[in-house]
């Protein structure tokens, strides 16, 4: 069931067993599983089924830290979250991405890969993944093709990885009609968590206060509460609900915001192929995403370098992944990055203040560079590569000084914005240094390829080419002790008797994976807790008036719950 929020009755108490605030892969993942067993549910979305700029602004915020963009075009407020501008690559977190490290500060899990194995299974049907195997050889067999093979490794320092890709899933879209037609799960479009209430001593939360871009203000009351709102929004609404603890909920120990990360990703080196190995289609990414000619039995897939894990030990180094990069013939001009905005749109991928009439525009102004990176890009014909790189993305180091605090700054709703210091380590230079110099002696030893190096990273400022993959973890980090962490093993914030926190926020340490795959595989884990929390009390289904009588639960009348529910207000088709 959908219901606007702009049509709540104003002042409304509604009533419901678990409170999801944000609709996007963790949200839509568990108020799925909540409906499967019988739990009712409400799920808060900000935004409607498409991106509004109204909605966006609400993102909107300062940046301190190393030059980073973390709002428009990184992260999606409508229904689906950041589904809606998901690349689709997926692979579980590595076994040592668990552990604790001695170099590596802060890191460990509350538990092993052991833990999760179960519920990464699972995610395979939700992100539409092939078959739980991420084998390179197994994959290799099955595309069985000349220009998509394994390189050899001689020294053993360096393996070959696997991810696997989701169509992608855009979970607002693909599960949409699930939604609507769910008998335990209402979903409330336009509803933004403005506060979360506790009683006198912030154990407990007794109500979300909700308020809409028109105007309009009413609370949920459940009996367990659930944010899901992505590891930026998650601290912002946390750090925001301090009128009980006046550091914010969940923050006695002054973690919440605390150890934010991102994967830093930089483009470094020159590699000149072995005439044998120049067509090879397998690790580089212009050729291996979302490509048929890689991909078996239904499903696309790539390959990355990664360091052994023997030698990230020897070598006291974070984990990475890495891959080619063929520079085409017109890339990084006018016509060809209005080439790739048009590709995006057609993949429904969101991308603010987009307008398709100004990029056939500017493709027309720009002829020859749009045709020639167009050519390249789908033909493939190698006379059009001007130059291959490699791209490597490197796990964050967990640093308590990177971080996500309140602004000065307010929003439309009276909220303030959030402040983004993103601090990257020297341990994440010397692991890019590193890292890449270990593939460059492997593709020579292996005759694959020469490659010339660039000045090492560490000890000097970093590049202006740096950036992140806007992957935003860390920032309610999952530990033990409330010293050490925002959130149990449970993923439920210390102290708290009924608050939980879903998403990549809990991340204590993050790998060098896409994190997507884990936040389902958390989630479902989460789903199957709160099951067994819940198990046995009777689930509460009324809507309150501000006055407390109870009114039916149903949709107001200009908001039809049957098929038109798509429509509702006749802006949410």
């Amino acid at each position: 069931m959908f219901i606007d929020s702009r049509s709540v009755e104003e002042g409304a108490v509604i009533e419901t067993t678990v409170c999801i605030v944000g609709a996007g892969v963790a949200g839509i993942t568990l108020a799925l599983e909540l409906e499967k067993q019988g739990i009712d549910a409400c799920l808060l979305e900000s935004g409607g089924y498409r991106a509004d700029d109204e909605t966006r602004d609400l993102y909107r915020g300062e940046n301190v830290g190393v030059p980073y963009e973390f709002a428009d075009g990184c992260r999606s407020r409508f229904l689906g979250g950041s589904s809606n501008c998901w690349g689709g690559w997926c692979r579980p977190l590595d076994p040592w991405d668990f552990e604790k490290r001695d170099w590596v500060a802060d890191s460990g899990w509350p538990f092993g890969l052991d833990e999760l194995r179960p519920y990464y299974a699972r995610t395979h049907a939700l992100l539409q993944l092939g078959e739980n195997n991420f084998d390179p050889a197994y994959w290799e067999a099955a595309i069985h093709r000349p220009d998509v093979r394994r390189h050899p490794f001689p020294s053993g320092n360096v393996r070959d990885t696997i991810s696997q890709f989701s169509p992608p899933v855009r979970f607002g879209k693909v599960y949409r009609k699930q939604l609507l037609a769910a008998q335990n799960v209402r979903v409330f479009l336009f509803a933004n968590a403005l506060n979360i209430d506790t009683d006198g001593d912030a154990r407990s939360v007794t109500k979300i206060d909700v308020g809409t871009l028109s105007g309009r203000r009413f609370g949920i009351r459940a009996k367990v509460f659930v944010l899901a709102t992505g590891g930026i929004e998650n601290a912002r609404l946390l750090l925001s609900s301090n009128k009980v603890q006046t550091a914010g909920i969940g923050n006695g120990n002054d973690l919440v915001g605390r150890y934010f990360m991102d994967h830093p990703r930089i483009m470094s080196a020159n590699v000149r192929f072995k005439k044998e190995w120049s067509r090879n289609k397998l690790y580089d990414i212009k050729y291996h995403y979302q490509n048929k000619a890689v991909s078996a039995h239904g499903t696309f897939i790539s390959s990355q370098f990664a360091l052994t894990q023997q030698v990230l030990e020897r070598e006291k180094l974070l984990n990475a992944r890495a891959w080619f990069y063929s520079v085409f013939r017109g890339e990084n001009t006018k016509g060809s990055e209005a080439l790739i905005r048009a590709k995006q749109a057609m993949l429904k991928k969101d991308q603010p203040g987009y307008s398709m009439t100004g990029d056939v525009m500017t493709m027309l102004a720009h002829p020859l560079d749009t045709a020639c990176f167009g050519l390249a890009r789908l033909l493939q014909p190698r006379p059009l590569i001007t130059e291959v790189k490699i791209q490597t993305i490197v796990e964050a180091e967990p640093n308590r000084d990177s971080r996500v605090t309140l602004s000065a700054q307010k929003d439309s709703l009276g909220m303030h914005r959030v402040k983004v210091n993103w601090q990257v380590t020297e341990l994440v230079k010397r692991t890019f240094d590193r890292t890449v110099a270990h593939i460059a002696t492997e593709l020579q030893r292996g005759g694959v390829a020469d490659v010339t190096l660039d000045e090492p990273l560490e000890g000097k400022p970093w590049p202006a080419q740096l950036e992140g993959t806007w992957h935003h973890m860390g920032t309610t980090r999952m530990h033990d002790s409330p010293k050490q962490g925002v959130v149990d093993r449970n993923l439920k914030i210390h102290g708290m008797s009924n608050l939980y926190v879903a998403g990549s926020s809990v991340f204590p340490t993050v790998g060098a994976n896409f994190p997507t795959i884990t936040i389902a595989a958390l989630t479902l884990r989460l789903a199957a807790h709160l099951g067994r929390v819940i198990k046995g009390d009777e689930t509460i289904s009324t809507l309150v008036t501000s006055s407390g009588t109870p009114i039916k639960n149903e949709t107001p009348a200009d908001v039809p719950m049957a098929a038109s529910a798509m429509h509702m207000r006749g802006d949410l088709a």
